[in-house]
């Protein structure tokens, strides 16, 4: 069962990876850009929808009015963040991202701000980038209708198996489909405006349809007008989801490595601005019509389109457009619109476990995240990672409007802070710095970071008034729940390592006796074991106890340790209730009170099973008593293993670390 285990799990993963191979898992530039920026650039394909979405609650007339408006917003937050993040990949390339820089410069617990954001954004990205990725994706597979929940966590099942592979080898898987998608989305653009330049350029399926406002939206004005531009807004800005990654995975550019990762980030905002433009410019031109309640709000010739009509997204319908007679590239774009979205989880996939390796390593999170896998990758922060995102998606039925109002909070939080935390960084380096040339340049990078930060301050006040009550309360209650715990896993480390250090001043006693006992019932080869044991370490004193359950068992083996003339005094403790625990342990605790000098050392003999069904066959007296034991003052507890021959081969399955095995200071 063991060997069949190791087989299957090296299948899954591939061979286990040496230490010292850690470096061949850097990443050039063309697989950075597929891994760090696969969110970002996939944002694309659903911040338009949502842009939309928002301001046909309004009408079709406030849709074409608006949304180039919106959009150009939108490009212009993106380029001060790309520029502000720029800064940062320069500044502080070890891997910290938005919480090295929060924690330097604003204090720690402004950085654990940052990280609960982060950490919570991270599942929420996985949740949505997956569940939008169905969503397109049954454009042009119709049979995943109905289907988008089981999909969607079987989607996530193969990306974490993909990602406990290494980094490198999922890059690798996924760099062919985030190109794909690039080359489909810019040369579907450059297609359709060829035609609109050439007046070739057809009308989107639902552009014969009139677009009705939602009740309660049609006389707006004033307030009311600025507040749905504002919701409109704060839904496009999900396209810039994704760019923190790249300076929180520093580390896994080759070198140099702030200069790769800030040619990766410039690339990325090209990209995602070049797409984003294209898409809502072109969906303008062709006269698409996305509505919330599309049953009611879609009429043609003044009667609703019913419960009956399928909305596609923006992307499906605007390539059905571009490629009105030519079904390949309809198929192709949807294709890879579906495929990159669901790749973009695997951003995530890469920035929670490096993010919660740091926290673990700064004592915020349990210390098993620090720890590499077979393959080098952190595999417990992806599996926590995966486990989160499965949970909302069956929560929320893998539904993408009621996930994104959840979503893009934790990122304008962490940019925020994160371009704050920037502008004290340069101020403090400005009092020390005396080269003109370099002072000229801090100056320049601190402009830029304070202009990122009030634009990230202003979007992040708009998303929390506008998505508050539409569920964005529920993300911000999950972050100051995540804050709250990573500051009780600190103090918890904290007081441990305080009650673990060495006192200078107090000497280091050592015990004024050994008093060993060893725990038998029966007079076997474990126990024989376990007496010779105890006798090798000389012991000041050393006895054999036994507890009496049975009274006939007790006198056989007063009778059989009598016959052998063992040369260690055998003790007898009585038990009227037939307890073995509490007998053993009172008798230990009368020990130490009589001589609090005194160590007592219990040796149990125990043998080893092989298989799991041979537990069952046997009691776990011994496991209950070294609890005991354990909380016992003054007491060492010494297992004596006997490995029976079901056993034999077994400790290879044991190989790695294994959760909860080994309990183990800060290196």
């Amino acid at each position: 069962m063991a060997s069949s285990g190791r087989v299957l799990k090296r299948l899954l993963l591939g061979r286990a990876m040496r230490s010292d191979r850690l470096g061949e898992t850097l990443l050039p530039k063309r697989l950075a850009l597929p891994i760090f920026a696969s969110d970002a650039l996939s944002s694309v394909a659903y911040a338009p929808d949502e842009i939309m979405l928002m301001l046909g609650m309004a009408g079709g007339a406030f849709v074409t009015t608006h949304s180039w408006q919106i959009a150009l917003a939108v490009v212009v937050v993106m380029l001060v963040v790309v520029a502000s993040y720029r800064q940062n990949v320069h500044a502080y390339p070890s891997g910290g991202g938005d919480y090295e820089v929060a924690t330097v410069n604003l204090g720690p617990r402004a950085g654990l701000t940052v990280a609960s954001a982060l950490l919570v954004d991270y599942v929420l990205t996985v949740a949505v980038s997956v569940s939008s990725g169905i969503q397109n994706a049954a454009t042009a597979l119709p049979v995943l209708r109905g289907h988008e929940v089981e999909a969607a966590v079987g989607i996530v099942v193969i990306l974490t198996a993909l990602n406990l592979r290494g980094v490198r080898e999922s890059g690798k898987t996924f760099a062919v489909p985030v190109y794909a998608f690039m080359v489909g989305i810019i040369g579907m653009g450059l297609v359709g405006f060829a035609q609109y330049l050439t007046g070739h350029l057809g009308q989107a399926e639902s552009a014969r349809y009139t677009l009705s406002p939602e009740p309660g939206h049609d006389q707006m004005a004033g307030l009311a007008v600025a507040f749905l531009l504002l919701r409109a807004f704060s839904s496009g800005c999900a396209a810039l989801t994704g760019v923190e990654a790249i300076s929180n995975g520093v580390p896994a550019f080759q070198k140099p490595k702030s200069r790769n990762a800030a040619t990766t980030l410039l690339m990325l905002g090209l990209l995602s601005i070049t797409m984003l433009v294209s898409i809502i410019v072109l969906g303008r031109l062709t006269g698409i019509k996305v509505a919330d309640n599309p049953a009611e709000q879609l009429s043609l010739n003044g009667q609703p389109v019913g419960a009956s009509y399928v909305q596609d997204p923006v992307l499906g319908q605007l390539s059905k457009a571009v490629f009105d007679g030519f079904q390949p590239g309809v198929v192709y774009v949807s294709i890879v619109t579906g495929l990159i979205l669901v790749l973009a989880a695997n951003t995530a996939f890469n920035g929670f476990p490096v993010l919660g390796s740091i926290l673990a390593k700064d004592g915020y999170l349990p210390r098993q995240l620090h720890t590499r896998g077979d393959r080098l990758a952190f595999s417990n922060g992806i599996l926590i990672l995966a486990a989160g995102a499965v949970a909302l998606i069956i929560a929320y039925s893998a539904t993408v409007t009621a996930l994104i109002q959840l979503y893009i909070v934790g990122v304008f939080v962490s940019f925020t802070l994160s371009q704050s935390g920037m502008i004290r960084h340069w101020n403090r380096h400005l009092r020390t710095e005396r080269d003109p040339k370099e002072r000229s340049r801090m100056v320049r990078s601190r402009a830029i970071n304070a202009v990122g930060a009030f634009m990230s301050g202003t979007v992040l006040v708009v998303v929390l008034i506008t998505k508050f009550m539409e569920g964005a309360r529920y993300a911000i209650l999950a972050m100051i729940v995540l804050f709250f715990l990573m500051l009780a896993i600190k103090r918890h480390y904290d007081h441990v390592a305080e009650e673990l250090e060495l006192d200078p001043e107090e000497p280091q006693l050592l015990p004024s006796r050994v008093h060993a006992i060893v725990l038998l019932s029966k007079v076997h080869k474990p126990a024989m074991r376990a007496l010779a044991y105890a006798r090798a370490t000389r012991p000041t004193f050393l006895e054999a106890v036994t507890v009496e359950v049975d009274e006939d068992d007790t006198q056989a083996l007063r009778a059989e340790w009598a016959r052998r003339d063992i040369p260690v005094p055998l003790k007898v403790l009585a038990s009227p209730y037939r307890e073995i625990s509490r007998p053993v342990v009172d008798y230990v605790k009368s020990i130490r009170s009589g001589s609090p000098r005194d160590v007592v050392v219990v040796y149990i003999p125990e043998y080893v099973l092989g298989r799991w069904y041979e537990q069952v066959l046997h009691n776990q007296s011994a496991l209950r008593l070294k609890a005991r034991l354990l909380f016992t003052p003054g007491v060492m507890v010494a297992s004596v293993p006997w490995q029976l021959r079901s056993s034999e081969g077994q400790e290879d399955f044991f190989d790695g670390p294994v959760v909860g095995s080994i309990r183990r200071g800060p290196a």
